[in-house]
């Protein structure tokens, strides 16, 4: 059975090592019923809006089972948000899941709409967070497990324990980890499957 195993929310917080000199990256998990709108999880807040949030990044996925597989490299347990994620999921692997699949969960019925691109504010979160940082972003990348953006089709509510439904999954096949691939290590395919997912 897939679940949320925790919702995460984080505001904005002045920081000298962030490229604008904030971020919102420090996710905290909340218990009970959180409600869902077209731009995020309530509490939620995007600090840089030039690179992330919006309708199309909504909402930031990242399996548990990922964060213990970082934690045995980096030597050290992972806490859920930690990388900024809004949903820790535990029972799928959110990588393998399809751009412009449909996720339900609770009230709220979710699709893919793109990737998570590691950036040095991240890098500097992980360092700033006491985890090695040497090279995070290459190494990040190179994992080619980067999590899916969702954006909002139904507003509700959905809490931590919900289980997560998979409602929808397109028939072309292109995966959160090819997609993140393309904008990455392999960009002579990107063309070929942005028009796939048309």
């Amino acid at each position: 059975m897939a679940y949320v195993a925790s919702i995460n929310i984080g505001q904005p917080q002045v920081a000298s090592w962030a490229g604008i000199g904030r971020t919102s990256i420090d996710k905290v998990s909340i218990s009970g019923p959180v409600e869902v709108h077209s731009l995020g999880i309530a509490g939620d807040q995007v600090s840089d809006l030039r690179h992330h949030g919006g309708v199309d990044q909504a909402v930031y996925a990242f399996a548990r089972e990922d964060l213990d597989r970082w934690g045995e490299v980096l030597g050290q347990p992972i806490r859920d948000g930690q990388f900024g994620e809004n949903l820790t999921t535990v029972g799928i692997d959110v990588n393998q899941a399809l751009i412009g699949e449909q996720w339900r969960i609770g009230t709220v019925l979710l699709e893919i709409t793109d990737v998570r691109i590691p950036c040095n504010v991240f890098k500097n979160w992980m360092g700033e967070s006491g985890y090695d940082k040497l090279a995070w972003v290459k190494r990040f990348t190179a994992e080619g497990r980067p999590g899916p953006y969702l954006k909002v089709l139904e507003e509700g509510t959905l809490q931590a324990g919900d289980e997560l439904h998979v409602l929808r999954r397109p028939d072309h096949g292109v995966s959160v980890t090819a997609y993140f691939q393309a904008q990455t290590t392999n960009r002579a395919a990107l063309a070929e499957l942005k028009a796939a997912i048309r």
